[in-house]
């Protein structure tokens, strides 16, 4: 074989998503991506309503003052791979559909952050979470750098949730605001996107009692929303698939 030819055998790469001039590094594949025993725990809290007000973007409206803290354990990603994130989650109504709009989320894994902000908008960051039981406990915690962000706590499966419920809510749409500046400095995108998971199958989930305790940070200001009253607390263990979303608002185009 003639070696260039070879050679360019070798270092071929697959332009999953059909751009006209890819890049030679490839950062993650195309999706849609499964997740395999993906472990949430989920503490919901009330917090002040004119704060969440003050962060959504337009056409999306406040279902209720509440936040859902979210640890999410991922062993078993398809490109992504073994990773855990944080963050925070508010319930919300567009044109009448209920979902929720993600706010914050912090991970220990460069490829599922970049893929999230590029592709969807997810808000990711790299940071330091955990999701693990210790002894008869569940635990969450956030650290940014050296500083201990967010600690939750859960009595380990004291009680079992409606499989059922849990199923039907994570049918309910993901927004997300992704944006995008251009090379010159000026907005390049700026959507409102709306993805559905998939093949969904809820594999079990529990109640306990539970705490959530969150601190200050100037670049992860998780804290502002702070916690009037915790509403509920759930853990509970699926396999899903995380597909391509759709644009439902650009706020850049002039109508």
């Amino acid at each position: 074989m003639d070696k260039k030819l070879a050679a360019t055998k070798k270092y071929s790469f697959v332009n999953e998503f059909d751009m006209p001039a890819p890049r030679w590094i490839r950062t993650y594949p195309a999706g849609p991506y499964r997740f395999i025993n993906r472990e949430f725990f989920i503490i919901s809290y009330e917090t002040d309503p004119d704060i969440l007000e003050s962060i959504l973007p337009p056409h999306l409206e406040l279902l209720e003052p509440v936040v859902k803290y979210e640890f999410i354990r991922m062993p078993d990603s398809t490109g992504f791979g073994d990773y855990t994130e944080t963050g925070q989650v508010i319930p919300v109504k567009y044109k009448g559909e209920e979902g929720t709009f993600t706010i914050s989320m912090f991970l220990d894994c460069h490829a599922p952050i970049a893929g999230g902000r590029e592709i969807w908008g997810f808000p990711k960051k790299l940071a330091k979470p955990k999701l693990f039981v210790e002894e008869d406990a569940l635990i969450g915690i956030l650290d940014y750098g050296s500083t201990r962000l967010a600690t939750a706590t859960m009595g380990y499966k004291h009680h079992k949730l409606d499989e059922e419920q849990v199923l039907q809510s994570l049918k309910k749409p993901i927004f997300l605001l992704k944006n995008i500046p251009g090379v010159d400095g000026k907005p390049e995108i700026n959507q409102l996107t709306r993805t559905y998971l998939s093949d969904i199958n809820v594999k079990g989930a529990w109640t306990g009692p539970g705490s959530l305790e969150l601190h200050p940070h100037a670049l992860a200001p998780i804290s502002d929303l702070y916690i009037k009253k915790i509403v509920s607390v759930a853990h509970f263990v699926t396999d899903l698939t995380l597909p391509y979303g759709e644009v439902v608002e650009d706020y850049l185009k002039k109508k």
